[in-house]
Parts: C-alpha cells; structure tokens; sequence
C-alpha cells in the first residue's frame, strides 16, 4: 500500500509540476501513467475485499483495479496480476498453523488442496466443516448459464453443460489430510451457479447461492427489466449428499415460488418440464440481493427465538436495476433444519441512501461471525468496517 501512495501522490505532483510549465507530457504521464500505477495497486492490493464487492463478477472487479487510470493500465496490469498470484488463492485451500495464546500465524501455508480450477467468473473458493472429518469447498460455475460464450443474448446453452463435470458443485475433502487436489475429493453435490456461503449446522450443510443475471438483456422477448430484478431467487439450501439444484437449466422463480426452465434451454418464464426432480430449497430471498456468508447462531445472548436461526449477509449485486435491493444482514428463523416463518431483516441501511449502482454503496455487508459470548460481528467491504451487535435485554 505504501508503494501504491506513493505513485499515486507522485503522479499528482508531476501532474502538477506539467500544468505549471505548460508541459502535456508530464501531465499525461503524472495523472495518466504513474497516478494509474498507483490506483491499480491500490486496488489490488486487498484482493478479497475487491472480489467480494462484487461476488457475480470477479472478473470485472479485477478489470476495474487494474485499469486504474486508462494510461496507467498498461503498465499497472502485469504488476497487478503480479500481486494477484502472489497473495490470492482462488485455486487452493491452504491451512496455518497457530500457536495457543498467539494471534499470528507460524510458518508458512499448507497446501490442503490445490490445483483447483483456474476461473474468471465465480472464482472465489469457500469452505466448511462437518464434525467428522470433512471439508466442503464450493467450485463456482464460470459462467452465468452455460452458453458456449459467456452472457450473449439469444444464445442457447450445452446441453449437457460440460462445466458441471469439475464446476458447480461442492467438493468433500478429507480436512487432515495435506497435499489433494480436485480428483483426491468427492463431488458432494451439483447445480449450483455460485455459492460462497457455507455453514455446517445440526449435522448437514447449508449453503447460500447467487442465482441468475440478465434475464431481460438476454432474452428481451420473454422478459423485462423488473423480471431480471424481482424473479430470480436467491436460495437457502440443506444440501445432502447428491442433491441437485438445477443450475443451468432451470432457476427459481421468486414470485411464482418454484423452479421455472431457464430460457437457454427454451424457458419462457412459465414451462417448468426438466426442473420437477431438483432439490428444493429451505428459503428463497429477493433476486441479487447477492448472500455472501451465512452463520447459524448458537449463543445465548440474543433472545431465544434467534437460537438455531441462520443470519446471511447480503452483498448487493451490480445486475439489479433501476433501483438497487439487499445490502444488508438478513435472519432467516429455523426449527430444526427447517425454515420456521419469513425471513426478516436484521441490520440494514449499509448503502446509506437509494442507489442505482452497487459501487455507490456507503457499506455493502460481506461478512457475519459470532464472538464467544454470544455477539454478533458484521463486516463489510467497502471500507474493512467491523461492527459488534449485543443485546442487553430490557
């Protein structure tokens, strides 16, 4: 980061130094080329934090760091996907050991599984624990809807899709076990477009996935704007083993509350044939509203009605228009491993006003944990803000 101040006050003061003696060159190369270099790593430089603002479109958020200023691109590109490699790990897990009583972590990391796949879209890597040994990893699918090219509109998709066979789906590893890869692991369960928040509770797993964009700018004929931004869900899942969520060939439809063919593969919004044998989900929420980390609340500080609940941080997503939605910490309440009533939204106001982008968001939630006695930790990414939320009763 000092480096990346550094470029970017320098490139300021050649700017400067350029106006002053009427000298363009210096002025491009100031604000253009060395103010450029300084933004891109800036950018870059909190590589989780960037990703996450945008959890549908890593890709994107990459191109956005990078290019900082258009001179500054092409030399700030290769030294931002210098810094990506080195400190990102999108293609593997890896484990640190820490000492009792210690904050930081000793040696170097352990490569508990690498060689994962390598993707643009959906690249992010989460995991979780059973208490019997496993680790759940989620491998995103690279792609909005399997179509030979990636979002073109009218454009049908594989069928089969061939990105199920190592995408789409959570992967059990054995979590004492160093050096796996993808094959060493079990494909656990299939159909998902992107799901970076797992959680173990009550003996199963659960997971939170990002579903569709662009209804109405891929198939205007079928759908509009306010389908794109009202009816594609996003799912609370129990997945057991095996289970199947019906990603690509059909979503779940947030008004009609059920899963409808997705028109790559002939949808029109109403036929619902191939989607009648797909795993159902435990709660659906309002399209991109974007679930990027879920907790199942086990403490006893808060009242009890909240004991064995789910909350689910809600990112926002760039693919909501005209007016942005989510961007908040929702509570989903559960009886057993069962959704018990509606959702309701436990901690809201992070984008600070009406918005119609997702960047122009004050905060955007990224993150829920629960402290030892019971409080509840929310991060964000916008600005790297934690706040702790305790309840006192009356």
């Amino acid at each position: 980061m000092s480096a990346a101040a550094c470029c970017f006050a320098g490139g300021f003061l050649v700017a400067a130094l350029g106006v002053k003696l009427h000298l363009f060159w210096l002025v491009v190369g100031g604000y253009g080329v060395l103010g450029g270099i300084g933004l891109g790593i800036g950018y870059i430089s909190p590589v989780s934090t960037l990703i996450k603002w945008f959890p549908d479109r890593p890709g994107m958020a990459t191109g956005m760091a990078i290019m900082g200023f258009g001179g500054g691109a092409m030399i700030g590109s290769p030294l931002a996907d210098l810094l990506m490699r080195h400190f990102a790990t999108p293609t593997s897990v890896v484990r640190y050991k820490m000492r009792a009583g210690e904050l930081k972590p000793a040696g170097e990391p352990e490569i508990v599984v690498g060689d994962l796949p390598k993707q643009q879209e959906h690249a992010d890597k989460t995991f979780a624990f059973d208490d019997k040994g496993g680790m759940y990893v989620n491998v995103g699918a690279p792609s909005n809807e399997c179509q030979p090219q990636d979002r073109r509109p009218k454009v049908p998709g594989q069928d089969p899709c061939p990105l199920l066979e190592k995408h789409g789906g959570i992967w059990r590893f054995d979590e004492n076990r160093a050096g796996q890869n993808q094959d060493a692991g079990r494909r656990y369960a299939t159909g998902f477009r992107q799901m970076v928040a797992l959680a173990w509770h009550g003996g199963s797993l659960y997971a939170a996935m990002n579903g569709r964009d662009q209804l109405d700018t891929l198939w205007p004929e079928h759908f509009t704007a306010a389908d794109n931004a009202e009816r594609p869900s996003e799912l609370l899942m129990q997945v057991k083993e095996g289970a199947n969520f019906g990603w690509p060939y059909c979503y779940h439809d947030y008004l009609q509350h059920k899963f409808v063919l997705a028109p790559e593969y002939g949808g029109d919004g109403k036929r619902t044939d191939r989607c009648e044998g797909f795993t159902q989900p435990v709660a659906a929420f309002p399209a991109h509203w974007a679930p990027v980390d879920l907790m199942f609340y086990s403490g006893s500080q808060f009242p009890k009605r909240y004991q064995g609940g789910a909350f689910i941080a809600f990112h926002g997503s760039w693919n909501r228009a005209p007016e942005q939605a989510g961007y908040n910490v929702t509570f989903q309440p559960f009886s057993g491993d069962k959704a018990s009533g509606d959702y309701e939204v436990f901690a809201d106001g992070f984008a600070g006003k009406a918005i119609a982008r997702s960047n122009e968001a004050t905060y955007r939630a990224d993150g829920v944990a629960q402290g030892p006695d019971g409080s509840l930790y929310i991060a964000e990414s916008q600005k790297g803000r934690i706040w702790r939320v305790i309840y006192k009763g009356k």
